[in-house]
């Protein structure tokens, strides 16, 4: 039995892989948590499918463990000139006080991770995203 909901190959919306990633792992969380997700559907997926869909549900994870009492996670998205920014905020505890892994799925499709703390509390992943025409001017 598959641990998502679709079918990664032919999904296109960011919107859809992640809420389809995110969901079950929320739903096998031992406590609840809110989810807000605001990314819109016609933004593309922007890496290969597989891949973004591994770096999300290992950032999810870390937020998660971040949680133990439940608590709100954030999913944002947004296109900038340089590319994508994809952003998880959690409402667990500050950067100094937690586990900040590199997911190593981040390096094979070229995005970038930067953690910082959320003015609210708890902290946000910031996924970074390069756009195409960066993608392969790093390339040449």
């Amino acid at each position: 039995m598959s641990n998502q909901w679709i079918d990664l190959n032919s999904c296109h919306s960011l919107a859809v892989l992640v809420e389809s990633v995110t969901a079950p792992l929320l739903i096998e969380h031992s406590s609840p948590v809110c989810l807000e997700l605001d990314i819109d559907t016609e933004v593309t997926v922007p890496a290969d499918p597989q891949h973004t869909a591994d770096l999300v549900k290992a950032l999810v994870r870390q937020a998660l463990h971040e949680m133990p009492e439940g608590g709100d996670l954030t999913i944002t998205a947004c296109e900038t000139p340089r590319g994508l920014e994809l952003e998880l905020a959690d409402t667990g505890c500050d950067i100094e006080n937690r586990a900040t892994r590199l997911p190593m799925v981040a390096s094979v499709i070229g995005a970038s991770v930067v953690w910082q703390n959320c003015p609210q509390g708890g902290a946000a992943a910031t996924v970074a995203f390069r756009a195409e025409g960066d993608q392969r001017r790093m390339a040449a």
